[in-house]
């Protein structure tokens, strides 16, 4: 999630219409604006969170068309990626929070600048990272699981995808920018342009040349590296407008990184679990692996919808806090965690759809298809409580409640992981169609549900609402 910490009150209101009451209670009409609010920040967010998702899934899609072996290594591959740009996106969290927070003071050169600074470390990070992928790739995709055409599957896939790891990274880099610009309906332009550019690129690559996986890798390549493009030249444009400078500061990069610290601990921790899941599913079989990237895709891209919720919610109760008004604050997390738990209910209800009626499209083999559906289900019955406990998340991130996230996140994954190794041992003995229900409810009973507990008890005390952090000099 991107932290949005600090934009003034009276901007805030003046482009949203919210009525400002004197107290902390909230009027029918208020809560109406609040709710249109949420959801007028929350579509055009989702268009800067679902791009790498979004081409995974199409990637599944298509992949699952080929083999059974292609589609568990395009999972092992995928995993990988994303756990990467995961760890890294820490770097957004910082870019995006300072550049808001300097808008809502005014100073839109320095806010440009701090932007132009968080995107020149997201390339380089890129840029560093790619070769340690790339000669590395085979131990870790074996350490995964992966083995015979599932190996060669998975490490042909990441090969061809790693060298779009700068370009991924810049993308949301570039996102601190544009929201500071109140500009992010260009992201959704970047998303849906992406998405169609790899789906098209995908076919020709896959069907019409025979490249097979490595075609999917090039495609989504090819993508990535058009959005990125796509993103950064606007963004450049627009900062050297407000006077900022292009080149890579050293003392900005290292500024950028703000509070960085705690939240890659938080993310590393979540990323271990769902990395340390991929290694599970290798170890049922490779039907639940094939299975599991079908519901996995689908899943990671409704998690953005509930992402762009929390993301929403945050904005105004930073402002909130930002303002000193902290009953204002309860009174807007309240009302962002019932709108998560809404989008919850009816991304639930349409990964249950698909479960039911769409799993073809994700692999022509019928015993992968019933795993899949399946786990859809499971997915599709927690997800309400996924979209509650997310938009929390987002609050806590708004607040800078950093050290907290870090501390429960890495609890989490130490009670999880335990559970989840449990449950992999006794597995072994089950049918398939056991295997992968139980591998998505202990993920949703441990992996969310201690991630709830620990967000909402936080989210009733008056702790986390601290003094929001100050501007930092650009």
């Amino acid at each position: 999630m991107y932290s949005v910490q600090s934009i003034s009150m009276a901007s805030m209101r003046s482009h949203r219409n919210i009525p400002e009451t004197k107290t902390g209670s909230i009027t029918p009409e208020e809560r109406r604006a609040t709710y249109r609010t949420i959801a007028g920040l929350a579509i055009p967010t989702f268009g800067q969170l679902i791009a790498s998702p979004l081409f995974v899934m199409i990637d599944t899609a298509i992949v699952g068309h080929i083999s059974d072996s292609a589609l568990a290594g395009l999972s092992i591959g995928s995993t990988v990626v994303l756990t990467t740009v995961g760890l890294c996106i820490f770097l957004a969290y910082g870019t995006t929070s300072q550049v808001a927070r300097l808008m809502g003071a005014g100073r839109r050169r320095e806010g440009m600048q701090a932007g132009v600074d968080g995107m020149w470390l997201a390339f380089v990070i890129g840029l560093v990272v790619c070769p340690v992928l790339l000669a590395l790739s085979r131990p870790i995709c074996s350490l995964m699981g992966a083995r015979g055409p599932v190996l060669q599957a998975a490490q042909t896939y990441l090969n061809a995808l790693v060298f779009g790891l700068p370009a991924m990274l810049l993308v949301y880099a570039a996102n601190g920018i544009f929201r500071g610009l109140q500009k992010v309906k260009i992201t959704l332009v970047a998303a849906v342009s992406g998405a169609i550019l790899n789906t098209a690129l995908e076919v020709l690559l896959v069907f019409g040349l025979h490249m097979d996986i490595l075609g999917s890798g090039l495609a989504t390549l090819i993508a990535e590296w058009a959005m990125g493009l796509f993103l950064t030249i606007p963004a450049l444009v627009w900062a050297r407008r407000e006077g900022a400078q292009l080149r890579p500061r050293l003392s900005g990069m290292a500024a950028s990184m703000g509070d960085g610290f705690p939240l890659f601990l938080r993310t590393l921790a979540l990323r271990v679990c769902l990395f340390m899941t991929v290694v599970a599913a290798a170890h049922l079989g490779e039907q639940v692996l094939a299975a599991y990237q079908g519901v996995n895709s689908a899943w990671n891209f409704g998690l953005n919808m509930l992402d762009a919720v929390g993301i929403a919610g945050q904005s105004l109760v930073a402002t909130e806090l930002g303002a000193g008004q902290r009953s204002r604050a309860r009174v807007m997390t309240d009302l962002s965690a019932k709108a998560g738990m809404a989008m919850g209910v009816l991304v639930g209800l349409v990964m249950i759809a698909l479960g039911l009626f769409a799993a073809p499209l994700f692999s022509p083999t019928p015993a992968i298809r019933s795993l899949i559906t399946v786990g859809m289900i499971v997915q599709g019955v927690f997800m309400p409580v996924a979209g509650w406990m997310w938009a929390l998340d987002g609050i806590l991130i708004g607040a800078g409640d950093y050290r907290y996230l870090a501390a429960t996140c890495s609890l989490t994954a130490v009670i999880y992981l335990i559970g989840l190794l449990g449950m992999t041992a006794l597995a072994m003995s089950w049918t398939p169609t056991w295997r992968i229900a139980m591998l998505w409810a202990v993920l949703n009973v441990l992996f969310i549900g201690v991630r709830a507990i620990c967000n909402g008890w936080r989210t009733r005390t008056d702790v986390w609402m601290g003094t929001i952090g100050q501007v930092k000099e650009a």
